[in-house]
């Protein structure tokens, strides 16, 4: 039995006049696992707890995000290619847009246009011993790695996550040295990141444009290099993923599983899903686990674009499941559909609802018949804890080992 787990990021909504996007939404192909397969919904890390994408996908694997997380900034690096060493510090960055003092917008509008120009310009800054690397990532996205002696995860962000407002300074989280050397030099590179950004010719050509300038880098998501065990070990399953997503990307290098990078997917609403699931469906004949990450979803959710979400949504249906449905070998395959959190178009956030959850194969089906948050928590898995799924899908997978005599 081969496995096929679909996470399609941040799809959970709440209520918008009486309807989630998925409830808008016309997804015949999703119904139709939900009508042959089991559902229920899903607490991703835990009841209550508003998981990141990093600590969701690690609960969604199977291990213990209060265990094994150290910060999100090293998983970005890895999956951006950036090998990190002992001692490095990382960071998630984004390029944003100040105006008078003030953050207008945290991903620069969104524009990508001369931001990988933006990245060279960046590059080659030392502060007091410490080397900085930093690569850009897709979209607004970047990694910042603070390579040097006697540095530390403890400290504060940069990023306040909120517009109209100026950027943090970061400030050491404890009292050791060591901290307080780290947000020294983490607050030198954002001033003179900044200096460099507001003489960039790329960004006086944004702004002739009628653009916002990609002037300022925001920095989250600190931490050192952690030490999982790898998936392969854990599970004795041969895995691999499919994303556009360096951070999602960067989980699943963290676990040992082969990343299958897909250069027409780029991530945005406008992505193109259906190699994704291409790639993914390929990949079947090779792992015995296959994961495809669809991240539309989730930006059309922080962007607050309901029409936008729904749309998403018909097009995972027709370009993602359609094709699933009619190429992978049916009888032999399971096939879970889910999130790994919700992301409510009102908050424009990640929320600590549950997500909905589907499960295709040799199952005990239920009565749903529609595949929507309100619909999925009538079925027959109830409500469960993301870190059981793991154990689910090997078992229906026939590689569960027996508990006991």
């Amino acid at each position: 039995m081969k496995s096929l787990l679909i996470v399609c990021d941040g799809m959970g909504d709440r209520l918008t006049n009486g309807k989630t996007p998925l409830e808008a939404a016309k997804t015949p192909n999703m119904d139709y696992l939900a009508k042959e397969g089991i559902c229920g919904i899903m607490d991703t890390v835990g009841t209550g707890v508003r998981p990141g994408s990093d600590t969701s996908h690690l609960s969604l694997f199977g291990y213990n995000p209060f265990e094994v997380y150290t910060g999100r900034g090293p998983f970005e690096a890895r999956g951006a290619g950036v090998e990190l060493k002992k001692g490095d510090v990382a960071f998630r960055a984004n390029f944003a847009s100040l105006r008078n003092g003030m953050i207008v917008d945290r991903r620069a509008g969104r524009d990508e246009e001369g931001l990988e120009d933006l990245s060279k310009e960046l590059q080659g800054m030392e502060f007091d011993g410490v080397k900085v690397l930093f690569k850009r990532c897709k979209g607004h996205r970047a990694v910042l790695v603070l390579r040097g002696k006697d540095l530390s995860c403890a400290v504060s962000e940069t990023d306040p996550e909120e517009v109209g407002v100026v950027p943090n300074k970061s400030k050491p989280l404890d009292k050791d040295p060591k901290s307080v050397r780290t947000a020294l030099v983490l607050n030198k590179f954002t001033e003179k990141a900044r200096e460099i950004l507001d003489k960039s010719s790329v960004n006086k050509k944004r702004i002739a444009k009628g653009k916002l300038p990609a002037n300022l880098v925001l920095a989250r998501g600190c931490g050192m290099e952690p030490n999982i065990q790898s998936f392969e070990e854990r599970y004795g399953v041969k895995a691999a993923c499919v994303s556009a997503t360096s951070l999602i990307m960067g989980v699943c290098k963290s676990l040992g599983m082969d990343v299958i990078e897909v250069p027409e997917a780029n991530g945005h609403v406008d992505s193109n899903i259906g190699k994704k699931a291409d790639a993914a469906i390929k990949a079947l004949d090779k792992y015995d686990f296959v994961f495809l990450h669809i991240k539309g979803t989730d930006e059309a959710s922080h962007d607050g674009n309901f029409a936008a979400k729904t749309a998403m949504l018909e097009r995972v249906d027709k370009e993602v499941i359609g094709p699933i449905l009619n190429r992978v070998d049916l009888k032999n395959t399971t096939i879970v559909l889910t999130a790994d959190h919700s992301t409510p178009l009102r908050l424009k956030q990640h929320s600590a609802d549950p997500v909905p959850l589907c499960i295709f194969g040799d199952v005990r089906t239920d009565d749903v018949s529609k595949y929507s948050e309100r619909t999925c928590a009538k079925g027959g898995l109830l409500r469960i804890c993301g870190r059981n799924l793991m154990g689910i899908i090997l078992d229906l997978g026939g590689k569960s080992k027996l508990f006991g005599a």
